[in-house]
């Protein structure tokens, strides 16, 4: 794997874009560096090669394909998240079944062009942060080959850390997207719950439960974050929670760093000082640093395992459990038997408690943007793991287990190289709803490390530009008479917006002319890829002026998400569908513009 080569997402849909690489031989070299790699243990199925390139020609041969956020883009799912022309495991091939359409997170990727390849190995049924659970083998650690992969998501992580693919997908419940991204030097991004769809998903706790991305940069892992974000009427824990833009390093960030003596390494000196490292990086990039009190946050954790959320995992495999006890992994049969005993009482007594602790965790970000925790306090070997596979298993959950109960956001994102060669990583962690912010600043550090990406020394490509804009601006993207020089353009100037692009939207959209005076149209959200992109402009206005915009547009207009051609989510103006019965549909058109210059 060259350094030359296009190995981000970002550099193989450029040069898909510039046509210096088709996506017929992204996807040939994915495949022949899956063979070089030679682990079976890393995938549980995959793709005929024949068929993927086949795919990548037909996608190559669309009109639209360049405006593709994901064009081309080989990609892993973690096999318990369903894909069409695939079994679903979860590790377990006795509980195998083929699922008969695509999970909305794979949905909205193939739609976005992203090509799946192949399903990836897991801790069964995603119960571990180890990566040795598993009937289909142990992964091979891309940095080092005797330490364990990380779970439960070990073979998607070890995809991306090996360059075997430039992204996959993961789930995370008590820190399976985190721990294995650390282990392997590579970024791992768990969203706000609800933010992507668990629609298609076996569940490990559904009301904790989200997927999770593995990519080699921060950009390129927001970017996919923010094709698949969107709510979905299938999941009924789904929000709409879209990404939003990333801004410049904010000035004043105050980040949360644990009172003197709370920090747990387990005798881990590599791994405190790697954290100690991590905090002077932070300082040297201008952020303050805040103490706070993380016994709370302990609490929580305790309470996954040992609380009523073992019942969740339970209900999953309950009737296999009763059936085929021994089709389970001995340590997953232990675990997830131990739900069976809880009472009702013990569950509410739980839930109270969890709801004492979010409060507590709610006045700790009173004051402070994000927290930065080390990923795990140590690593191991799989030699060490297999010896004693539940207490150290519980070790590396020491900063992840309490993350989903308290509905925070995540990004795991690498500090360092130790000297005996095992990858350090920090987390940064907020409330939901801040994803953009932890890009925004996970980004930043990454660079600032200097890292190579994932296994094969691969230098980190320089960060892209972000635009301009006040700390509190928002965006808003307009489709038609408020568009540069049409009539309602005024209003955005009157209230001091700035233009800050010109773009078009996902593939995903139609555009009707409306009875209205001035002439406007309005922008209906259709099916993913049975639209076409249309053509807007963003503008940035502040939280008051976006206020007194909003307030002021009439009906039928309204203000919803829209998703652009490169993935992103921005507010913008969309329409409500009773009232197109005698609207024209003029789609066709791409844009308002031009519509109005064919037709005037």
């Amino acid at each position: 794997m060259g350094a030359e080569q296009p190995e981000t997402i970002a550099a193989i849909v450029a040069a898909h874009r510039a046509g210096t690489m088709t996506p017929a031989e992204t996807i040939a070299r994915t495949y022949q560096r899956i063979r070089d790699y030679n682990d079976p243990a890393v995938f549980i199925s995959l793709r005929e090669e024949k068929d993927a390139i086949a795919e990548a020609d037909r996608l190559a041969a669309r009109a639209d394909a360049t405006s593709l956020a994901l064009y081309g883009v080989p990609v892993a799912v973690k096999d318990n998240i369903d894909a069409l022309g695939f079994p679903t495991t979860a590790a377990c091939p006795a509980f195998s079944y083929t699922p008969t359409h695509d999970s909305t997170a794979v949905e909205r990727l193939r739609a976005a062009g992203a090509i799946i390849v192949g399903k990836t190995n897991l801790d069964q049924f995603a119960t571990g942060l180890v990566g040795v659970r598993s009937p289909y083998g142990i992964p091979r650690n891309a940095i080092r080959e005797d330490l364990i992969p990380g779970g439960s998501s070990s073979g998607s992580a070890t995809a991306v850390g090996a360059g075997l693919v430039p992204l996959s997908l993961g789930t995370d419940t008590a820190g399976s997207g985190r721990v294995p991204a650390m282990l392997n030097n590579i970024v791992g991004l768990k969203p706000s719950l609800g933010m992507i769809s668990t629609a298609g998903l076996v569940p490990a706790c559904r009301t904790l439960d989200c997927i999770s991305v593995f990519a080699l940069t921060v950009d390129d892992a927001a970017l996919a974050l923010s094709v698949m974000a969107g709510p979905d009427q299938a999941d009924p824990f789904s929000r709409d929670r879209p990404l939003g833009p990333l801004t410049q390093f904010p000035a004043n960030l105050r980040l949360g760093v644990p009172r003197n003596g709370q920090l747990i390494f387990f005798g881990d000196k590599k791994a405190e000082a790697g954290y100690a490292d991590a905090l002077k990086r932070w300082t040297a990039l201008g952020a303050d640093l805040v103490e706070f009190d993380l016994e709370p946050f302990y609490e929580t954790a305790r309470l996954l395992y040992e609380g009523p959320w073992v019942a969740e995992r339970y209900l999953v495999i309950k009737n296999l459990l009763a059936s085929a006890p021994d089709a389970i992994h001995s340590v997953t049969r232990e675990i997830t038997a131990a739900g069976a005993r809880l009472t009702a009482a013990e569950t509410f007594s739980a839930l109270y408690r969890l709801q004492g602790l979010r409060k507590i965790a709610e006045r700790t970000f009173a004051n402070i943007d994000a927290l930065v925790l080390p990923t795990a306090p140590t690593a191991y070997t799989t030699a060490q793991v297999l010896a004693n596979p539940v207490e150290l298993n519980s070790r590396l959950g020491t900063y992840t287990n309490f993350v989903n109960l308290l509905d925070l956001c995540g990004l795991a994102v690498p500090a360092s190289m130790r000297s005996d060669g095992v990858p350090f990583g920090i987390t940064l962690l907020a409330p939901a709803g801040r994803d953009a912010l932890l890009a925004s600043i996970g980004r930043v550090f990454h660079a600032a490390t200097k890292l190579s990406v994932g296994a094969k020394g691969v230098a980190q490509p320089a960060l892209a530009a972000l635009p301009a804009g006040g700390g509190d601006d928002i965006p808003i993207a307009v489709v038609g008479a408020h568009l540069s020089g049409m009539a309602l353009n005024g209003e955005l100037k009157a209230l001091d917006a700035k233009l800050i692009e010109t773009s078009k939207t996902a593939p995903d959209y139609k555009l009707y002319a409306l009875k209205t005076t001035p002439p406007k149209p309005g922008m209906l959200r259709v099916e993913a890829g049975k639209g076409a992109a249309i053509e807007l402009e963003i503008w940035s206005l502040s939280a008051a002026a976006f206020g007194k915009f909003v307030s002021a547009i009439p009906a039928p207009m309204a203000i919803g998400t829209v998703r652009l051609a490169d993935g992103r989510g921005v507010k913008g103006f969309l329409v409500e569908p009773e009232v197109l019965g005698e609207a024209r549909d003029i789609t066709e058109y791409g844009g308002w513009r031009k519509f109005m210059a064919e037709t005037a």
